[in-house]
């Protein structure tokens, strides 16, 4: 099994939920499988797929919402490499990665690890329009909520609402590069309904709790760092 490895920790970034964590795809979730697609028209932009795919991995940072921070591997999006995620869920601090399953010219794929609020995989692509020639950028997620937590969070907190509205502004913002301002068309679909009550023990890897433990943990690791003797 995958797991996600990093050399050197971005600066700034908190890492504790990567090095060493397996990638989880749908089947090792627990909640219900959901397939979700955000498509955005480039009307108006002389811009092929290849253009917009090769613009969205160059600065696909950049087009995240405020206070959520993409730490891309040094040599860029290509398969098989590690990103740092530092991102608010719910007004929470969460800290996890993601693998880099998948990059051509034409999509690329992040796959999520354990602990993750979902497990699953996003694809990023672009195409033409065959009825009017327009050219379209897409993100499509299949995902399961990691643990009965996040499952909860997904039903009842709002959870598939605050990621619909991250990707329709990453979608937008994608967009706004290329001096579009289209609406962001959403299609979801609940694959499968039941949860898997078997990997409720994912609860254990939950990345949004160590992350919280984590940052309150912050002045014991101060006052530690204080006294330790000069060597």
């Amino acid at each position: 099994m995958t797991t996600l490895r990093i050399a050197e920790a971005p600066e700034g970034a908190i890492t504790i939920n990567v090095n060493g964590r397996r990638i989880v795809g749908p089947l090792q979730g627990f909640g219900q499988m959901w397939q979700k697609t955000y498509r955005i028209r480039l009307v108006g932009a002389n811009v092929d797929p290849l253009t917009v795919v090769r613009a969205w991995k160059e600065h696909f940072a950049e087009f995240w919402p405020p206070r959520n921070r993409f730490y891309g591997p040094l040599t860029g999006i290509a398969p098989g490499e590690t990103a740092v995620l530092n991102i608010t869920v719910s007004g929470m601090p969460l800290s996890t990665g993601v693998l880099v399953l998948y990059a051509d010219d034409e999509s690329f794929t992040l796959m999520t690890p354990q602990g993750h609020v979902f497990a699953g995989w996003i694809t990023f692509s672009s195409f033409v329009d065959p009825s009017d020639g327009v050219t379209v950028a897409q993100a499509q997620v299949l995902m399961r909520a990691n643990d009965p937590i996040y499952e909860l969070g997904l039903r009842f907190g709002g959870g598939h609402r605050q990621e619909d509205r991250f990707w329709e502004h990453t979608l937008r913002s994608l967009a706004a590069y290329f001096g579009v301002k289209e609406p962001v068309v959403m299609e979801r679909v609940c694959v499968d309904k039941h949860v898997q009550w078997r990997e409720a023990r994912n609860i254990w890897m939950n990345s949004a709790v160590r992350t919280m433990l984590y940052v309150l943990a912050a002045p014991v690791r101060w006052l530690t760092r204080r006294r330790a003797p000069a060597r």
